[in-house]
């Protein structure tokens, strides 16, 4: 291949992964990790590919390699997810996948009986939740832009409460024509730790492009947009937390989620960091004239967001919602008197535009934006520069103005017309 595969590869491997928009460091549990699943020779691979979505050509031309020996390398790291190939209407782009939405999901989709599944779902839950490093590079310093974000149950708005079309799973569906059903990634993991749990397996639902490249590569099946509707349905009568992208645009996927096995519920549930699934733009309100105090909304709400209190004036218990409230609708919907609804939230949640903007922001707020600038690994003076404007755009008054409301807009259009 032209390259000698040196012992540090796996270390080479993790800096690369940990500049991603999804930050990874380096422990024990993660060198273990990436052994398992990447060859050395894999590993060499993507420690050369470029940080930004490229074409076969552009790779070819910065790793000075032909496309012919290029493609049946990266078309196998795409099988095994730890590459995505996006198709852009024209040709395919190739990316580097991050933990997540990337390496995590895709592994833990893959069925087979030579794969060493449980071994993978150890790894995976020791690092995510076991050293705390992942969250906390993450999440710990109160970052505001994750992957995901909570869609309400239609079903669990209030009387004439107001619901834009990306606020709805129902429209999300309705707007894609190419659907696709695969493994929860989350249950797959805990089944293989040994957890039981009544969801069935397959809830993984994409849309578009996404089910498209989860088709492609083997991850998920086609299903049809009926098919959708009535996994939308269940999940709604089971009580199950409903996720999509955190864009407003575009979003190529609608998870459902059980409390038990979901890695972001647990993650807000048990870390405080209220940052790992986006809430919706509602809120969950009590009518104190109608709740009975049956406790069922506290139980099925996912990250024990709702209390039952005595009240002052009498030992009747009701329900308190408290301030972590995903805005999800579970609890509506198992109320049996109707005391609960979704409610707008004070404060409006803002959500980035499409899929550009959310890794924009993601990178600007974990110190790996300037990967996106200057994505050559191979480059010496990119390198250099990728050092230079990493250091000054990690100086607190220069990010705080850049993910300011005052002048984000601004940013994200002049980095778009630049990218144009």
């Amino acid at each position: 291949m032209g390259h000698i595969v040196g012992k540090d590869v796996y270390r080479k491997l993790g800096r690369r992964l940990d500049q991603s928009p999804a930050r990874t460091p380096w422990t024990p549990v993660f060198r273990q990790l990436v052994e398992e699943l990447y060859s050395p020779a894999e590993a060499e691979l993507v420690v050369r590919l470029p940080y930004r979505p490229s074409t076969l050509e552009r790779v070819a031309r910065m790793l000075k390699e032909p496309e012919t020996v290029l493609r049946p390398r990266i078309e196998n790291l795409c099988a095994k997810g730890l590459v995505v190939d996006i198709w852009d209407g024209r040709e395919y782009l190739y990316m580097v996948s991050p933990i997540v939405i990337g390496f995590f999901e895709f592994t833990m989709m893959r069925t087979g009986p030579d794969l060493p599944m449980a071994r993978w779902a150890e790894l995976f839950q020791s690092y995510m939740f076991g050293e705390k490093d992942f969250l906390e590079a993450n999440f710990g310093s109160g970052q505001r832009v994750s992957v995901m974000r909570a869609l309400p149950h239609e079903e669990a708005l209030g009387e004439h409460v107001e619901i834009l079309d990306y606020e709805k799973a129902s429209s999300l569906i309705e707007e894609h024509t190419d659907f696709a059903l695969g493994l929860c990634s989350c249950r797959h993991e805990k089944h293989h730790l040994g957890y039981a749990c009544s969801t069935p397996m397959e809830t993984c639902t994409s849309m578009g492009s996404g089910a498209r490249f989860l088709i492609r590569n083997g991850f998920a099946k086609s299903i049809d947009k009926a098919r959708m509707r009535d996994i939308l349905a269940r999940s709604r009568d089971t009580g199950l937390v409903l996720s999509t992208d955190n864009v407003r645009e575009d979003a190529g996927f609608v998870c459902h989620c059980c409390a038990c096995c979901c890695n972001l519920l647990r993650g807000v549930r048990e870390t405080g960091y209220t940052g790992v699934l986006v809430t919706s733009g509602f809120e969950a309100s009590v009518d104190a004239a109608r709740c009975t105090g049956c406790g069922l909304c506290a139980k099925a709400c996912p990250v024990d967001a709702i209390g039952m209190e005595k009240t002052e004036v009498s030992s009747r218990r009701l329900a308190r919602v408290g301030t972590v409230c995903l805005g999800c609708g579970v609890c509506a919907l198992k109320c049996p008197a109707g005391a609960l609804t979704l409610q707008p939230r004070a404060r409006k949640v803002w959500h980035p535009r499409d899929s550009f903007e959310r890794i924009m922001l993601q990178s600007l707020e974990r110190d790996t934006f300037q990967t996106f600038l200057f994505d050559n690994p191979q480059s010496r003076t990119q390198e250099f520069m990728r050092a230079l404007v990493g250091g000054f755009l990690k100086l607190p008054p220069v990010k705080r103005a850049l993910l300011s409301e005052k002048l984000r807009s601004r940013f994200l259009d002049a980095l778009r017309r630049a990218a144009g």
